[in-house]
């Protein structure tokens, strides 16, 4: 039960039998914390005056000790291509980025777990600054509901997708991210199909294996770039801890335990990782379980050793996976007029 600098309860630290019993100690009805956890939860309530099937007592009371530490859009900058980039306050002044991404067949949410990071990869904006703190479930839910109701607005349909792809490393910040996906897809939350989530790592060994032993139904994607230790480890220091071995055995735990695939995201970078050996080393790791490859389009971040590699390197990786029976998709950058696309979150609005 968590206490706000006001002394009141952050009512979203609850869960369902906290909220029933605080008003069975008060005399009342359990049913009572049904009704304000359908509002808080399904039916995403910022305000308490809002649960219109509440007593105005009930509500005051609720308002007199509660509080609902609600994100707010603070800043939203809409892309020449549709992809909309929310700049969200947190109830303490901190401030992350999440990314609507419209196609014409679906809308994406791409949501942050942590204000900052808590790794340390070069080619990436949100690794610049420090992890100040994870998010807590309730944020991570409302980035989804405050897309929700943007894909609604603008496109006139529900958001179809969500990806754990925004600032922060989502499996360091296990178990908020695991209570958020909860509200996100279960019955008493939003309802959505967990086979539209995807969770996006960098690879952490043990958290792998946890999260296989969870026996989620979402989906896995690997943020890989090198199959090979020594460059990996350049591009993404943290890999001296958590090498390519140990990745890969956390991996087979993985697919042993889930029976899904994972999907492996990879920028190709000029003489970086552009040469015959790189494709060589993915090919050889992607049969390490069943997977599929994303080459991403690199996204500048003001940073001269990182420039996106020729298309003749593209070709290359294309070529040598598709011969070797690996699925492989080539993904173009959006939103990337306002710092919107993959890499490139870093809160220059705050």
């Amino acid at each position: 039960m968590e206490q706000t600098q006001t002394n009141k309860i952050d009512i979203r630290s609850l869960d369902l039998e906290q909220l029933r019993q605080y008003f069975v100690d008060r005399g009342e009805k359990a049913f009572r914390g049904n009704q304000i956890y359908e509002w808080l939860w399904k039916k995403g309530a910022h305000d308490f005056d809002d649960m219109t099937n509440i007593s105005k007592s009930t509500r005051a009371f609720l308002d007199q000790h509660f509080v609902i530490n609600h994100i707010r859009v603070d800043d939203m900058q809409r892309s020449s291509d549709g992809t909309i980039k929310n700049a969200v306050k947190l109830h303490d002044g901190l401030t992350v980025e999440s990314v609507m991404i419209p196609t014409p067949t679906r809308t994406t949410a791409c949501v942050s777990s942590q204000v900052g990071c808590s790794l340390n990869c070069e080619f990436c904006a949100t690794a610049r600054l420090k992890r100040m703190r994870n998010l807590n479930p309730d944020e991570i839910y409302d980035q989804v509901v405050a897309i929700d109701q943007q894909s609604r607005a603008y496109y006139n349909r529900p958001l179809s997708n969500i990806v754990f792809m925004g600032m922060g490393e989502p499996l360091m910040n296990y178990k908020n991210v695991i209570r958020s996906i909860d509200k996100i897809t279960g019955d008493d939350g939003l309802g959505m199909s967990p086979k539209r989530i995807t969770l996006s790592t960098s690879g952490v060994p043990k958290m792998i294996k946890k999260l296989a032993d969870d026996r989620p139904k979402f989906n896995l994607a690997l943020s890989l770039h090198s199959a090979i230790d020594e460059k990996r480890v350049k591009i993404m220091p943290f890999n001296e801890q958590f090498p390519l071995d140990d990745i890969k055995e956390a991996l087979k735990y993985w697919y042993e335990k889930t029976g899904t695939r994972v999907t492996y995201e990879y920028v190709v970078w000029k003489g970086i990782n552009d040469q015959m050996e790189d494709v060589q080393a993915l090919v050889e790791f992607c049969k390490v379980i069943p997977c599929k490859v994303n080459i991403i389009e690199y996204n500048s971040i003001d940073d001269a050793r990182f420039e996106q590699a020729a298309t003749k390197a593209i070709d290359m990786y294309e070529h040598e996976l598709e011969k070797n029976r690996i699925v492989v998709n080539i993904r173009r950058s959006r939103g990337k007029d306002i710092d919107a696309a993959c890499g490139q979150l870093a809160n220059k609005s705050s």
